[in-house]
């Protein structure tokens, strides 16, 4: 037997990318690796060789091309005349409004009948029950379609708010007209309007940017009270009472921004076969922000009861026994512990429910997929560039989600003293 000198560390050979326990993995990560881009060339250049066989080529100058069709629901400036790329934005952004409304109601749907699940009343917490396995045992798709038929069914169209005795009332105090096509609800209006800085054809007022602003210095000035309360309880033990500072800084100035701009709703109106003057709301939209919230709060409740129950019963009864009401003791002993545990699920939820959006196709809510991947899609024949193109938006947003809730849940996460 040869004998190098320094044996513990012998010459490198070949050999050792198999036998050595040092190179062993990384040998294996590396063919992985090989194989894996070995596939996807093999893919794409199968895909480029049969697109040139059908004597196309891929390209995205369809994007730049009129688009030609219409939109019902815009939140900025379009008509048929625009392009398939301006038309990809208008469904980008229906996409992410009825996201980002149905994560909101979806959360707080779901911590409701996730903490009500265990109330201590029989009946409440059976109803919870039969709400959660009804709706996350049913196909997202079916609630859609059963909501979109009561909506078309039950409420009354436009014409029956006409006459002296009108078939149908309005709701709210006589504010939101509900029909079978869409719902009309109050619009915003200002007797002093500050203008707007043009961007293009869009444009932000300037009360925008001021009430923006006035939230973001509230914020911050929640942020350094806070601070200054925790650092006094940690000094004397009696933490001061803060909200009705907080709740001040958030309300005054926006009360007063509210009266200096003239701040009020312009109610909707009946005027010949419709509604003026308030805002039109697609029965698409509500129909399918209602279906999302719902299933997706189903969920939720299971995710936030589980969290719950993960926390040692022994925090409570301690709670108690400082003279903590069950109340004060849910929303400030056992909810922020069980957050550890409810967080990491809670972002699965929340990107099912942005890529469920997609789901809209069915009931005619032009979204991301009902533009691009619908209307765009068939008007130019563009099949790959389409998809190629939704596949890398929706895993964009879904990276955006992630990120942001990971960091919010590094904010939250108990923290050792």
């Amino acid at each position: 037997m040869v004998a190098y000198p320094g044996a513990d560390n012998p010459p490198f050979r070949l050999s050792m990318l198999i036998y050595d326990r040092r190179y062993r993995s990384l040998t294996l990560q590396a063919v992985v690796f090989i194989m894996v881009m070995l596939m996807a060339s093999w893919l794409i250049n199968n895909t480029l060789q049969n697109l040139s066989a059908l004597g196309k080529t891929l390209s995205f100058d369809f994007l730049f091309r009129r688009a030609g069709y219409d939109i019902p629901q815009q939140l900025i400036p379009y008509n048929s005349d625009d392009t398939h790329l301006r038309a990809t934005m208008v469904g980008l952004l229906n996409t992410l409004l009825v996201s980002f409304m149905g994560c909101i109601a979806a959360t707080v749907v779901g911590v409701t009948a996730g903490v009500l699940r265990l109330s201590s009343n029989w009946l409440i917490a059976r109803l919870m029950t039969i709400y959660v396995e009804v709706f996350r045992n049913i196909p997202l798709l079916l609630w859609i379609l059963v909501i979109l038929a009561i909506f078309t069914e039950v409420l009354p169209p436009p014409n029956a708010y006409r006459g002296e005795n009108p078939a149908a009332q309005m709701i709210l105090f006589d504010t939101v007209a509900p029909t079978n096509r869409y719902n009309e609800v109050p619009a915003n209006g200002m007797d002093n309007p500050p203008g707007v800085i043009a961007l293009g054809r869009e444009g932000i007022s300037w009360a925008v940017i001021a009430f923006a602003i006035v939230i973001a210095a509230a914020l911050i000035g929640r942020r350094l009270l806070n601070a200054r309360a925790q650092r006094i309880q940690d000094a004397t033990g009696l933490r001061p009472r803060t909200w009705p500072i907080n709740l001040a800084m958030f309300v005054l100035p926006v009360l007063a921004l509210s009266w200096y701009y003239g701040l009020h709703l312009i109610r909707p109106e009946l005027k010949g076969f419709n509604f003026a003057g308030g805002m039109n709301l697609d029965n698409a939209l509500v129909v399918l922000w209602l279906a999302l919230t719902l299933y997706t709060g189903a969920f939720i409740a299971e995710i936030v009861r589980a969290g719950i129950l993960a926390v040692s019963k022994g925090q409570s009864e301690a709670a108690f026994a400082l003279g903590l009401r069950p109340r004060r003791t849910m929303s400030l002993v056992i909810l922020p512990q069980a957050l550890r545990v409810i967080i990491p699920p809670l972002i699965s939820q929340y990107l099912n429910l942005t890529k469920n959006s997609s789901l809209a196709i069915a009931v005619g809510y032009m979204d991301l997929r009902g533009t691009l991947g619908g209307t765009t899609l068939n008007q130019t024949g563009r099949e790959m560039e389409c998809m190629v193109l939704m596949m890398g938006i929706y895993l964009l947003l879904s990276l955006i989600i992630s990120g942001g809730m990971n960091v919010f849940n590094s904010s939250v996460k108990l923290k050792e003293r």
